[in-house]
């Protein structure tokens, strides 16, 4: 059991903190907003790059406890995809007595080609939740796929469903499965439904295919496969549809921005133009995720492993999980993703060496911290509903069951990086009990990075760099009610969890 320092009012963490510039107060009714469900246990989940799957297993001493600390805020075992860029350089070899063999030209790049054995089912088998595995579809390989899925599927208690093929909207004339014809949504998809027909008849199953593994809807949707899926017969072969998200770019030089990638109003914004998808998933019938998402592409760029990327992944999760996306997939490479450059490393040579992972042999990022605490939010929960407008820099949201709200989290992403934090005080009413309690997820500065010694703190603790075990006493900050009303601070690029005894509506 954890030690736990109690303070006595919201203050006093306040004083702690440093001096304080307070800002204009806000009301939210905690029984505000539309209630939506929250449809998967786990909805934070984790994305292994194909090649690099095997080594986060074998070789990275804090994935097990990581994993863990997921599993446990959430209530439920840790939802996981392993595929990207290099499932479709992958063959299968059954003779093969390793997981995965390759050569790479430096430390930290990825393999053009690869081949992996049965041990790799081995390996994903032994995972506790429920795992999707990428199959080859770029190389035209359908009897080498089919002999993948057949080994997975003997082998994988925990199997999820199979995607076939990754972002094919990237695919080109050139590759195999093309044939020499220009690359088309239609082509796309027309060949999508055929490997979905063909694997799942090889498996005997239906219900076993992730469709749709898009990069840039809506030119390459769910909105465009689905009605395919109906009219060719297919879509009982379909367990899920995928989308791959990331809001900003490293790719080529691309500049990113930290202040944007955190601002509320901009990552309600970005979610919502995801709408078309969720109803053409609902129209199917059919869950939707992101399959495959994180802060920026080609690894994360110099925004991806600070505070402030693990505040966008709070609020990002809370309003994708509100639009209707049932788990995220927050992708752990180890190389530049779209391109086949070296992402400059904190270790080279090592696994985790990409900007966005959460975790590596050396550092417990800051991100990981964001993930934890939006698995902690959902945790238990089945109904979420958003507060505010989200129109300005403030998020607020409440949980509880059908008939009762129990939590709330209060976002401030107002971007903070020197001088005197501001701190803006939240009023919630209409809750019922005696106290709140207040868990705090802050940091020195938007931009601080574990790597450079400015760890994040979730209620006073950290994660060990080494073995992601929780360090630290846990301080809660406990706020009387009064009328069933309580005000609290939050400061600029800070989130607050606060829990509080069940209310009915």
């Amino acid at each position: 059991m954890l030690a736990v320092t109690t303070l006595a009012t919201l203050a006093l963490s306040t004083t702690a903190l440093g001096a304080a510039v307070q800002r204009r107060d806000v009301s939210y009714s905690v029984t505000g907003g539309t209630r939506v469900p929250i449809k998967d246990p786990a909805p934070v989940a984790i994305s292994y790059e194909f090649f690099a799957f095997p080594g986060y297993v074998n070789d990275v001493g804090a994935t097990a406890q990581c994993v863990k600390n997921l599993d446990d805020a959430a209530g439920a075992p840790t939802r996981i995809r392993i595929g990207g860029t290099t499932q479709d350089r992958a063959t299968y070899d059954p003779s093969l007595t390793s997981a995965v063999s390759y050569t790479v030209a430096s430390a930290g790049a990825a393999p053009l080609t690869l081949t992996y054995g049965p041990s790799f089912f081995d390996l994903a088998g032994k995972l506790s939740g429920p795992t999707t595995i990428g199959l080859n579809r770029r190389l035209n390989n359908l009897t080498n796929s089919i002999a993948a899925a057949q080994q997975a599927a003997d082998t994988m208690g925990n199997l999820y469903a199979f995607e076939l093929g990754n972002e094919p909207d990237l695919f080109s004339s050139s590759d195999p499965i093309a044939g020499g014809k220009t690359w088309t949504p239609s082509a796309d998809a027309a060949s999508q439904v055929s490997w979905q027909a063909s694997v799942s008849r090889a498996l005997n199953k239906t219900d076993i295919i992730q469709g749709g593994v898009f990069l840039q809807p809506p030119k390459w949707s769910v909105q465009e496969l689905g009605p395919v899926e109906v009219s060719s017969g297919s879509l009982g072969y379909v367990k899920s549809f995928s989308d791959h998200s990331y809001p900003q770019s490293a790719c080529g030089g691309a500049s990113t921005n930290l202040q944007s990638l955190q601002s509320h109003s901009g990552i309600v914004s970005y979610t919502k133009g995801f709408a078309a998808e969720v109803t053409a998933a609902n129209s199917a019938g059919k869950p939707l995720f992101f399959g495959e998402t994180n802060s920026a592409t080609c690894g994360g760029g110099g925004i991806s492993p600070t505070f402030g990327a693990a505040l966008w992944i709070v609020d990002y999760v809370l309003q994708a999980v509100l639009l209707g996306y049932e788990r995220l997939y927050f992708h752990q490479g180890g190389w530049s993703r779209r391109s086949r450059s070296m992402v400059v490393a904190d270790k080279p040579g090592t696994i985790g060496n990409c900007q966005y992972c959460w975790w590596g042999q050396y550092d417990t990022g800051a991100p990981y911290y964001g993930a934890y605490f939006a698995a902690s939010a959902l945790g238990g929960m089945s109904t979420i509903s958003q507060l505010d407008d989200g129109t300005g820099s403030i998020g607020v949201y409440a949980f509880g069951d059908t008939t009762s709200p129990s939590r709330v989290v209060v976002y401030n992403s107002a971007y903070f990086t020197s001088g005197a934090r501001s701190y803006t005080n939240i009023t919630l009413t209409d809750m019922i009990g005696s106290s709140a309690t207040v868990k705090r997820l802050t940091a020195p500065y938007s931009t601080s990075r574990v790597d450079q010694g400015q760890n994040p703190t979730f209620a006073g603790q950290m994660f060990a760099n080494a073995t992601c075990a929780i360090e630290g006493t846990q301080v809660t900050e406990e706020v009387h009610l009064e009328g069933g009303a309580a005000t609290f601070s939050v400061g600029a690029s800070e989130a607050l969890l606060i829990e509080f005894k069940a209310h009915k509506y």
